[in-house]
């Protein structure tokens, strides 16, 4: 294992091709004809992947995916708008914090980190309240790993007649959303995570009658949805620099997508990455946060064991010596850790992970990898 290049089992960012690396080796210029041709490729592609080419538009945004997400939250909720934010994990509850900073009008329905966000209450939320015009939520949260029910959500919203807006950051690309089945405003997602390019870039698919009535209402000059749009429209260039190696990594990364099979192929390799992830942990004794019914193929949350040899600081710090980096916990419900199952990596690359956390329990001395709820309610002193 290259220590110098680690695995990266984190929701991003990501291990990435070789050839997605190589395609960030050629400068362009901005303004270039075929450095425009190939952003007005990337957009027709990323549309196509759900479905949305006859009625929605996507905009780039430079910056990471939450550059993308406040683009979107405060373009597409007017001043005199009300948002509602369905959170179960950080990422919901940045959605809150982003609206209110921009001086927006917004509630949050929350659930529990380790369950799902339930269509119910949302729709006894908007029967109760009228004033709330836009929804949001988050596809896979991955405080946790949970993937969250969209198409439920967006039937309940569509019922309402109320907008929606899908943080798919951490799915687009390997879990199916699809524009003529699931009826949303916006999708919004960025050049790594799924598509396995790098990071620097988010984009908002976004309807585009939506959109054409959204001119000032954006609170930032950079962060301007409407604005990017006409940009494009106008000389399909960007208002201001580019990311211009990273625009030419996702092009490649798009290509190789579509080369494995689009998004069903590089779901069912995820998908096979989880199962083997979670039997080879749970085969160390490891236990995972939530059922199998809710996770999502993307990252698992695994109990930190109540052993008191086990120091997380520790146990990750001999994994990246063995190639090997994961992420810690951001729970508030048990202490846990998270190890991914996307980016370019297959079966051989989980299972030499799996080989190094056996190793790596074992130098530590840890015995029991069962968690301390469990130790605490089995009666055993």
């Amino acid at each position: 294992m290259d220590v110098a290049s680690p695995i990266l089992l984190t929701p991003g960012p990501l291990t990435t091709s070789q050839t997605v690396k190589q395609a960030m080796l050629r400068d362009w210029g901005s303004r270039d004809a075929t450095f425009v041709a190939m952003n007005r490729e990337i957009l027709g592609k990323l549309t196509s992947l759900v479905h949305a080419t006859e009625t929605h538009v996507c905009v780039p945004i430079q910056g990471s995916g939450t550059f993308a997400i406040e683009a979107a939250l405060t373009t597409l909720l007017p001043s005199a708008g009300h948002l509602l934010v369905l959170v179960n994990g950080a990422y919901g509850t940045r959605m809150v914090k982003i609206a209110g900073l921009a001086g927006r009008t917004v509630s949050a329905l929350e659930s529990r980190e380790d369950e799902p966000v339930d269509p119910a209450e949302l729709d006894q939320r908007l029967n109760d309240d009228p004033t709330i015009t836009l929804v949001a939520v988050v596809h896979c949260e991955t405080t946790s790993g949970i993937l969250n029910p969209i198409n439920d959500v967006a039937r309940v919203v569509r019922a309402h007649g109320r907008a929606l807006i899908i943080d798919a950051m951490s799915t687009f690309g390997a879990i199916d959303i699809d524009a003529r089945e699931i009826e949303f405003t916006a999708v919004v997602a960025s050049s790594n995570k799924c598509l396995e390019g790098v990071p620097g870039m988010g984009f908002v698919i976004v309807r585009r009658d939506v959109l054409e009535n959204c001119a000032g209402n954006a609170h930032s000059l950079t962060l301007d949805l409407f604005d990017q749009w006409q940009g494009f429209a106008k000389n399909s260039q960007w208002r201001f620099t580019p990311p211009t190696h990273v625009i030419a990594a996702l092009h490649q990364a798009l290509e190789e997508h579509a080369r494995e099979g689009g998004v069903d192929a590089r779901g069912a390799r995820y998908a096979l990455n989880h199962r083997i992830l979670v039997d080879g942990m749970e085969a160390l004794g490891f236990h995972c946060l939530l059922a199998r019914e809710v996770q999502a193929p993307i990252i698992v949350t695994f109990h930190v064991p109540a052993d008191p040899r086990f120091q997380f600081d520790d146990f990750y710090d001999r994994l990246r010596r063995k190639g090997f980096l994961i992420y810690p916990g951001k729970l508030t419900v048990a202490d846990s850790f998270r190890i991914g199952c996307i980016g370019h990596i297959g079966p051989e690359q989980i299972n030499e992970a799996l080989t190094a956390v056996g190793l790596v329990i074992d130098e530590m001395g840890v015995i029991d990898c069962t968690p301390l709820f469990e130790v605490e309610n089995s009666g055993v002193d």
